[in-house]
């Protein structure tokens, strides 16, 4: 590409960072999860939410276990500020539920904002103002002492109006474009804040790192994150957040480090919707965590419906590969992935395993609402004889042998090649049916007589191609027997060179089913499938199956 010498890092290194963060493996607790979805998120949005829309995300928010939720810019708009007031006016928040709003550091907007939350028992103060280098030189044009004094001022007027009104309110800063300033900088914004505020104990401050644009690896901001951990003043009574965005696709990355490397709080969407390329997704930090061991505390037992919800509101689709929840992140389509997922379900089963390690699934997807018949192994011309045979057995019953297994797998996979479809798991066994089951042309069979003679005589009353027939014959069992009595009337040559059977437990408890592979004198493999109360019978109709389609091939 061209241009290359237009770009240069806009990020600053921390100095004298110990990287503890790398001797971490594991996230070994949630942090606090805050919701930015009615702000950051609705903000990102072409049309944004109304305020029905924004009263039942709020709700479905809670619902999941979210106890910190930014709310919006009470002091931007009527709208903003009218659902301020309606959350409070009509006792909409739980009592364990803090609301977020944030405040630019400007006196009349700080007032506006506190009027705002007139009434309402626990609520975030969310202040912030620009700290990067380029902000300062080409947006504000001020001084770094500049940049402290307005940061300050704002802590101070937050600190005089919190007087002024009844409530829990605690505070949050921002030293926003936190990933373009330099780090000794931004530490010292925010320990003259935290010199205005004086956080205890019992009235913790959040000191939040926004990645407000991408601009490094992730273990560069890990590193940012450590030295502000280590360096800020009243350590133990600040609460250090990350708000990742995602212009590098790395804000999971980001997040994660930046939690090993010390902070305790992530503000990020359900989904990732956000600025240009998003916020950080909670729902896939939240499900890493999960699949880890650890509870997220968050209640994500049925994204299927989740992600419904958030479609219908946002207007934002869920990609069908998005981690966890899309339509697709389970779908084994590979014939080798199928085989060895099936396996794996298979091993879990006989040997009564407690842990998930089923290969190519990290996550038990019945965990988050989905199912294995319709999300896991998918049909379509990439698939094998594992995925076909999984269906076949764990959807419908049929236990299929391992070497019919491919004989039917290679007529799937040929139908959804010519067809360019993928195959639903009905149409699968819509084709295992018209192929396999109780084939009956050109023979059919009408009756079976038996008479124990030296062995078995059976006499076969049958059609063959329109015309009735009868044929009689011995063998050394009743399979044997009508077997020999179609090939001595028919003339077609064959030898039964497989038989299995068991019952049919999907569907109906007493029916049995058979299956019969048929050699022919070239070697040439047929295999048919039959089903009946009688074991018998259901042996016989695999049978003159078998033997149709060795006549039909």
């Amino acid at each position: 590409m061209k241009n290359t010498e237009k770009y240069t890092r806009q990020f600053f290194e921390a100095p004298h960072t110990k990287m503890k963060w790398t001797k971490k493996s594991y996230i070994d607790k949630p942090p606090v999860w805050c919701s930015v979805d009615l702000r950051d998120g609705n903000q990102a949005l072409i049309t944004p939410m109304s305020l029905g829309e924004k009263l039942e995300f709020f709700k479905e928010l809670v619902r999941i276990g979210f106890k910190e939720i930014e709310i919006g810019f009470p002091a931007a708009s009527d709208t903003e500020y009218t659902f301020c007031r309606t959350l409070i006016e009509q006792q909409l928040i739980p009592d364990d539920v803090t609301i977020q709003v944030l405040t630019q550091s400007r006196e009349h907007i700080i007032e506006k904002t506190f009027e705002a939350l007139k009434g309402c028992k626990n609520a975030i103060v969310h202040l912030y103002n620009s700290t990067s280098a380029a902000q300062r030189q080409q947006v504000f044009r001020k001084s770094k002492e500049e940049i402290i004094e307005l940061a300050v001022m704002g802590a101070e007027l937050c600190k005089e109006y919190r007087e002024k009104y009844e409530g829990n309110f605690r505070f949050e800063y921002s030293p926003e474009s936190f990933t373009g300033t330099e780090p000794e900088f931004a530490l010292e914004v925010c320990n003259a804040v935290l010199s205005v505020w004086q956080p205890t104990p019992d009235d913790k401050v959040i000191i939040n790192l926004p990645v407000t644009v991408q601009l490094s690896m992730p273990h560069v901001y890990a590193n940012q994150v450590e030295y502000m951990c280590e360096n800020l003043h009243n350590r133990e009574n600040v609460i250090v957040s990350l708000h990742p965005h995602n212009d590098r696709g790395c804000a999971v990355a980001d997040t994660e480090m930046g939690l090993l490397a010390g902070a305790e709080r992530v503000e990020g969407t359900l989904f990732g919707n956000g600025e240009r390329t998003g916020n950080v997704d909670i729902i896939t930090l939240a499900m890493n965590m999960y699949t880890q061991g650890i509870d997220p505390e968050l209640d994500l037992s049925d994204i299927p419906s989740l992600s419904e919800f958030y479609t219908r509101l946002t207007g934002m689709p869920v990609n069908d590969r998005h981690p966890y929840a899309g339509k697709l992140v389970f779908a084994a389509f590979s014939g080798s992935h199928q085989d060895a997922i099936a396996k794996g379900m298979k091993w879990r089963e006989e040997t009564g395993c407690k842990q998930w390690n089923v290969p190519y699934l990290p996550l038990d997807p019945t965990d988050i609402g989905r199912e294995y018949e319709a999300d896991v192994i998918r049909i379509n011309s990439q698939s094998g004889k594992g995925g076909i045979g999984y269906i076949l057995e764990t959807r419908f019953g049929y236990d299929l042998p391992k070497k019919m297994r491919e004989n039917v797998g290679y007529l799937v996979k040929g139908i959804s090649d010519r067809s360019h479809k993928e195959l639903l798991p009905d149409e699968v066994f819509s084709i295992f049916r018209e192929n396999y089951i109780n084939i009956t042309s050109p023979i059919a069979i009408n009756s079976v007589h038996y008479v124990q003679q030296e062995g078995i005589e059976a006499t076969v009353d049958m059609t063959y191609n329109g015309r009735h027939a009868c044929a009689t014959n011995t063998g050394n069992g009743r399979l044997d027997a009508v077997s020999n009595a179609v090939r001595s009337y028919t003339g077609v040559d064959y030898s039964i060179n497989t038989y299995t059977e068991h019952a049919l437990e999907v569907g109906s408890a007493s029916q049995a089913v058979s299956y019969v592979e048929i050699l022919g004198k070239d070697g040439k493999s047929f295999w048919g499938t039959g089903i009946d109360n009688d074991i018998v019978t259901s042996s016989i109709k695999a049978l003159i199956s078998a033997v149709n389609n060795m006549l039909r091939a």
